[in-house]
């Protein structure tokens, strides 16, 4: 009997100390953005459009899940926060950004010096573009330069949607036959319409192309075109700053080797996380 009362009591000593512990740890975190920078202290809000696995995608049980829901943890928890992913088709997210819905998108949103100049661009992987046709499809490409006379579907407003314009642009120069893009709100509604034969091809982000073409759901015609720095942006500088601090500890404890490397995600040549681009003007 006493065996037993001397066990529950370890046991309770156990957990006091346990929680004593936590205590201390949550206590030994403090934010330390200036007041005012987030739009709701305590929190990093950022928007994410869940539908690109395995960047960004939502589960069975519909938990957010992927390589920038795991980046938004960990940033914030260096950050002494707590993740707030706030769920949004991409062609709204800028606009938001800029009327303080949010401190930041996280999205896999392509680095542009457009975009560079309308928040704070904080580039931390690179990625391309897969142009992809439906299983069993008869198109065949050798280059960009054959992307003529097909109906192409991709996401509105994306960096895909103006690599392909920019085909465009050069198909009239040159007097080849025109491309028609179609553009739809989300990834999910290109594939969609892939599959359902509405377009000809589709051209995603190489994470998601490579994705449905492991999956069967796509085959590839033209892998990796138009590389590019993927980016976090953030309507405040010194939130920015932070998280680029925060970003740049992670590749110094081998956090970001980590996390890129298991969704097979290429990292910056340079390994240094930094804003590039002026900013808002």
């Amino acid at each position: 009997m006493k065996s037993a009362s001397l066990r529950v009591a370890l046991a309770i000593a156990a957990l006091a100390g346990s929680f004593c512990f936590t205590t201390a740890s949550a206590q030994g975190c403090s934010p330390t953005l200036p007041k005012g920078e987030l739009v709701s202290e305590g929190k990093l809000m950022l928007s994410t459009n869940p539908t690109l696995r395995p960047l960004q995608y939502v589960d069975s049980s519909g938990e957010l899940k992927g390589m920038n829901i795991d980046l938004a943890n960990e940033l914030a928890k260096r950050l002494c926060l707590k993740a707030d992913l706030v769920r949004m088709d991409f062609p709204a997210m800028v606009p938001a950004l800029k009327a303080g819905r949010f401190d930041g998108i996280d999205t896999g949103m392509f680095w542009t010096e457009e975009r560079s100049k309308m928040m704070w661009a904080v580039p931390y992987a690179m990625s391309a573009i897969d142009v992809v046709a439906a299983p069993g499809s008869k198109h065949k490409l050798a280059s960009a330069e054959e992307l003529t006379d097909l109906s192409v579907g991709v996401e509105s407003d994306s960096y895909q949607e103006r690599w392909l314009r920019e085909r465009e642009k050069d198909n009239v120069a040159k007097g080849r036959k025109s491309i028609k893009i179609l553009s739809f709100p989300t990834a999910s509604d290109v594939m969609a319409a892939l599959r359902a034969g509405q377009i000809d091809i589709a051209a995603f982000p190489n994470y998601a192309g490579g994705a449905f073409v492991k999956a069967g759901q796509a085959v590839m015609l033209l892998p990796a075109q138009g590389a590019s720095p993927t980016m976090m942006s953030f309507r405040s500088k010194p939130v920015a700053d932070a998280v680029v601090k925060a970003f740049n500890d992670m590749v110094k404890d081998g956090t970001y080797d980590k996390v890129l490397d298991q969704y097979g995600m290429t990292k910056l040549p340079e390994r240094v996380i930094a804003i590039r681009g002026p900013g808002p003007m």
